[in-house]
């Protein structure tokens, strides 16, 4: 249906990815199956629904599917807070994702509004 490829909103969300992967590269190795999986977990969930919509038959599959992207953008804005509220993201760090992830909300927002 789309070239998800073409997206900016997939293209942000796949930058943020990385710069989540790196970020979490040094949370504490007691994380590493708990917070750490569950952030990247999140990151991940929001390049693949946007990918995954963008390839559904109907416009109504990909709104679904840039729902549930919008969703793990929020889980995953709870999941940076928490870091941070743990110390284990400085305050520059958190308001630099949280920067990105409500760039990305607004641009799912958006994207489903010119959709309807």
């Amino acid at each position: 249906m789309h070239r998800f490829q073409e997206l900016k909103v997939w293209q942000k969300a796949m930058d943020m990815t990385v710069r989540i992967y790196s970020c979490t590269e040094n949370l504490p190795n007691t994380e590493k199956f708990g917070l750490i999986s569950q952030i990247r977990r999140s990151t991940i969930s929001i390049c693949s629904n946007i990918a995954e919509g963008a390839g559904r038959n109907t416009k109504g599959e990909f709104i679904q599917f840039l729902g549930i992207a919008n969703g793990s953008a929020y889980e995953l804005q709870t999941q940076i807070e928490l870091a941070y509220r743990l110390t284990f993201l400085n305050k520059e760090i958190k308001d630099g994702l949280v920067a990105e992830i409500e760039e990305i909300e607004k641009m799912l927002y958006n994207l489903i509004k010119s959709l309807k």
